[in-house]
């Protein structure tokens, strides 16, 4: 009798745990970026328990009702947002900006906030008290994150986890100490190279664009290989063309001179995918792919400043940011056209090349039309999620037959070449 009892009282707690479980309540997240002169914050709360918080109905039609209370909101962010100096002087608080945005678990309102500290204080060791939503709504939990760090080479890739608050725990001590200078530029670095890497789009135009290189284009259709010299200069021509228009609008976006919405330029990202895939198929500019690369890397370089402005960097942080994020983008193409390359030159001869390249222009040409769908129209993508999926998968296993195709032509190189002088 005991043991049915103490089973059933265990399968009414799993009945009653599961449910909670499956459907934990959502959290708040803080991202903090450490800049030179101030440290931005962008706060990601949970609407719904904002509302419970802050005492008026936000939930109904969220952005009329946070564009209502603008003002309101960001003096109660004010009020239970409180950085400290060690000596418990307070920092200066800007709210820039207000948005609500959607979520697995719901809209969120995500506050932009600027934190300067006093004259004289230190940046990097602060107190902070943090009650905007806990001091109301107990089981609410709060992620603190330095999602950037120029000084210590955090910079949005993977975001460092500081505290956890909540309604028992809501202040925390920063102290975060320099780190050796070269830490900066291993970091930007590391974050231009990932976002080719992560990038599908701009990884998916650079192959497309490389697909037809060693050919030579007449009479409207690609044709007969050209060879390995000639294929390395036209591919060091267009590499070099993407790689200066990406840097030209890469430099005015990070550097605030020049500024375009986001939509647009990724939707005009993927229009260059398409563009590329299509002459892939059958030569546009024939002789003039530089132009292509060039004026499409001016579209892709706003994209990439996108994310260095995201850093919150400014004066001369932020002119070495464009230049160490530069370098990794081109470091990262290059070990793309190395992957890439010795495939071409081995593949171009043969009579599965050309089945092949209209293959995959074909399949470049879906994947940018389901972008475009995506981005202009908000339709769902699945494939360009599985697109991310296999890419992901390439990379090492391409790398490492790529290596093995420049051993053999080399080898086979060598040995026509010793055959010839024996002859």
């Amino acid at each position: 009798m005991y043991r049915r009892l103490t089973l059933a009282l265990w399968l009414v707690l799993l009945g009653l745990v599961r449910p909670v479980a499956a459907h934990p309540l959502p959290g708040s997240l803080v991202l903090l970026d450490f800049g030179q002169t101030s440290v931005q914050a962008r706060l990601e709360l949970p609407l719904d328990q904002l509302e419970l918080a802050y005492g008026k109905s936000l939930s109904v039609d969220p952005a009329a009702a946070v564009a209502r209370e603008h003002e309101a909101l960001a003096a109660y962010l004010a009020a239970h947002v409180r950085p400290q100096t060690p000596d418990g002087r307070g920092w200066l608080l800007r709210t820039e900006s207000l948005t609500v945005q959607r979520s697995a678990n719901g809209p969120e309102l995500s506050a932009l906030m600027r934190w300067i500290p006093p004259d004289g204080a230190p940046l990097r060791r602060l107190h902070l008290e943090y009650d905007v939503i806990s001091h109301e709504v107990v089981a609410h939990q709060v992620l603190i994150t330095a999602r950037s760090d120029w000084q210590r080479g955090v910079f949005g890739t993977a975001p460092e986890p500081l505290a956890t608050l909540h309604w028992g725990y809501r202040a925390l001590d920063i102290d975060r100490p320099q780190a050796p200078w070269w830490a900066a530029w291993v970091g930007l670095l590391r974050l231009g190279a990932q976002h080719i890497a992560t990038g599908t789009d701009h990884l998916l135009f650079l192959l497309v664009l490389l697909l037809p290189a060693p050919l030579r284009a007449t009479r409207g259709r690609w044709a007969e290989p050209i060879g390995l010299r000639p294929t390395l200069r036209h591919v060091l021509i267009v590499v070099s063309a993407f790689t200066l228009g990406h840097s030209l609008t890469l430099a005015a976006g990070a550097l605030h001179w020049l500024r375009l919405p986001g939509s647009p330029v990724e939707c005009l990202i993927a229009l260059s995918i398409l563009v590329s895939a299509v002459h892939a198929t059958r030569p546009l500019m024939a002789g003039r792919e530089a132009w292509i690369a060039a004026g499409f890397g001016l579209v892709h370089g706003l994209a990439f400043a996108e994310t260095l402005a995201e850093l919150g960097l400014d004066g001369n942080a932020l002119v070495m940011a464009v230049l160490g994020f530069n370098l990794g983008i081109e470091a990262m193409q290059l070990l793309v056209v190395a992957c890439v390359l010795p495939w071409l030159l081995w593949l171009a001869p043969r009579p599965i090349y050309r089945p092949l390249r209209l293959s995959l222009a074909a399949l470049a040409g879906l994947a940018a039309l389901a972008w475009l769908g995506e981005r202009a129209l908000g339709l769902d993508n699945p494939f360009g999620r599985a697109l991310d999926a296999g890419l992901a998968a390439l990379p090492w296993p391409a790398l490492t037959v790529a290596a093995l195709l420049i051993w053999a032509m080399l080898v086979g190189r060598g040995t026509s070449a010793s055959g010839a002088a024996r002859a």
